[in-house]
């Protein structure tokens, strides 16, 4: 049976589970002080059951949804546990330390902020995974950060511009991939078309990274005696080299040449692990201990103890479960139609494109923050205003460029979304343990909330809102699309719905 054979739930018990979780979400983060998200995301889930037997549904019906979308982002999943054993082998084998080794030596501390958001940029298109691209590159900017004495909620806002810029415009990203496929436009000309936003929205963050740089950082007050402590304690602790950086070159090249990122990280962790007895003389046994626990050293210097002891598999596990809680209550959400009906409302209510556009930003971005995934946040909001952007005679363009920037982009903006606390754990924010400053990263992030709030001046302005060409109206024919009767919707008749099964 498909959730089109049942009716959708009204408006207030659709938002009953949406307002309870984020009332017990407030009262764990914000009265008990306590950042561990995990428990009141599993309690909406639970209310989202108990919605779904009010409608009708069984408990098998509800499961298949939750399993549904756990299913969808397990690649994600594998994402963090290679990450993470990347992280371990790749500090054992001196490849992050010589990359902080090099950065405290050559960058400037006045264009660091400006240099990491770029270096960002440059990797994370390349490996076309923004989380790849934080545990790695990130996690050795964030050393180089630590050594200028910058704040590491500055260092963090750069590293996440450019590592999340990138996965937005890289063909090889699966985020990248999935707007189109859903909105039924073309991989490339989606790219294109988010250009408008993404190029002005990073030059403008480059400008105030460059400008903090100079405005916040003083040359004079570089305790240049740190930075010599950390690299000669780089120096005595580990072999350092320009080969050294060889496992992050071979998982760039099989990026480049569009090998899938899993097989590809996974070839830097052996790149790495191969490296590590090698150059550092570390043994087998070891190597596996790294990949699974995390790299281990006392080097008596506190601010590299804290960056340098970190990675393995079981150091992702937080961020794992977190993800898959919040997996599961998105799927129940979708499951039960309770998303549907808050878009079929906001849907009746608008009646302009600039209108259509901010709401399906809006949409992609309150899906980020109730569902916590960044799949489900472009997927169902694609699937259900594609046929109103046709009906008003829009390019889907628009809804996939929109879609995207409320999706990719506000991700790791939501601490207990899977970007946000996988950002959170890759870069050791510390914020469970009570660092709550270095949420500041968030506003910090300028690339990313930049992004939307351009395209949606964009949408009131018509700059770069193409309507439909007759080739893509003759397309949506062609293939059968559903094409919204806006009059019969704005006259309060049910728009078209999705089947979703599974």
């Amino acid at each position: 049976m498909t959730l089109t054979d049942r009716a959708l739930p009204s408006l207030p018990l659709a938002l009953t589970p949406v307002l309870l979780t984020l009332l017990v979400l407030g009262l764990q983060l914000f009265y008990f002080g306590d950042f561990t998200p995990h428990v009141p995301l599993a309690i909406g889930l639970a209310i989202t059951g108990l919605v779904g037997l009010k409608l009708g549904f069984n408990w098998h019906d509800i499961e298949k949804g939750v399993f549904h979308v756990i299913h969808v982002s397990l690649p994600s999943v594998s994402v963090l546990i290679t990450v993470g054993m990347i992280i371990g082998v790749w500090i054992a084998s001196g490849t992050v330390p010589t990359l902080i080794y090099y950065g405290l030596t050559i960058l400037s501390p006045q264009i660091f902020l400006a240099a990491a958001m770029i270096l960002c940029a440059i990797v994370s298109v390349s490996l076309g995974t923004s989380w790849g691209t934080v545990g790695t590159v990130g996690l050795a900017l964030m050393g180089i950060g630590a050594g200028f004495d910058i704040p590491m909620y500055w260092t963090a806002g750069a590293v996440v511009s450019g590592a999340f810029f990138g996965d937005k415009i890289s063909p090889l990203s699966d985020t990248t991939n999935l707007a189109p496929a859903v909105t039924g436009t073309n991989l490339f000309s989606h790219i294109r078309n988010m250009m408008p936003t993404t190029v002005p929205a990073m030059l403008i963050a480059f400008a105030i990274y460059l400008f903090a740089g100079f405005a916040v950082i003083e040359g004079g007050d570089v305790s240049f005696a740190r930075i010599n402590a950390i690299t000669t304690s780089l120096q005595e602790h580990f072999v350092i080299s320009p080969w050294l950086l060889l496992p992050a070159l071979l998982v760039i090249v099989l990026a480049v040449k569009r090998m899938p990122p899993i097989p590809s990280l996974f070839a830097g962790v052996v790149a790495g692990g191969i490296t590590a007895m090698l150059a550092q003389g570390e043994g087998l046994h070891a190597i596996f201990t790294y990949a699974n626990s995390g790299y281990s050293i006392d080097t008596g210097v506190d601010a590299m103890d804290n960056l340098l002891n970190r990675g393995g598999i079981q150091s992702m596990m937080w961020t794992i479960s977190l993800v898959l809680i919040a997996l599961g209550f998105g799927g129940a959400l979708e499951r039960t139609g309770c998303l549907e009906t808050i878009i079929q409302v906001i849907m009746t209510k608008i009646r302009s494109f600039a209108g259509i556009q901010t709401a399906a930003i809006g949409t992609s971005m309150a899906t980020n923050l109730v569902a916590g995934d960044p799949y489900l946040s472009i997927a169902l909001p694609g699937r259900m205003y594609a046929p109103v952007y046709r009906g008003m005679g829009y390019s889907t363009l628009n809804l996939s460029r929109a879609i995207e920037e409320g999706g990719t982009l506000i991700s790791p903006l939501i601490p207990w979304n899977a970007g946000g606390a996988f950002v959170i754990s890759a870069l050791a924010l510390g914020v469970a343990s009570g660092n709550m400053e270095n949420l500041l990263y968030i506003p910090l992030s300028f690339a990313c909330w930049l992004s939307p709030v351009l395209g949606i001046i964009y949408a009131f302005t018509g700059l770069f809102s193409p309507k439909a060409t007759e080739e893509e109206i003759q397309g949506w024919k062609e293939s059968g699309e559903a094409i919204a009767d806006l009059d019969a919707a704005w006259t309060g008749e049910e728009a078209p719905r999705p089947a979703v099964t599974g």
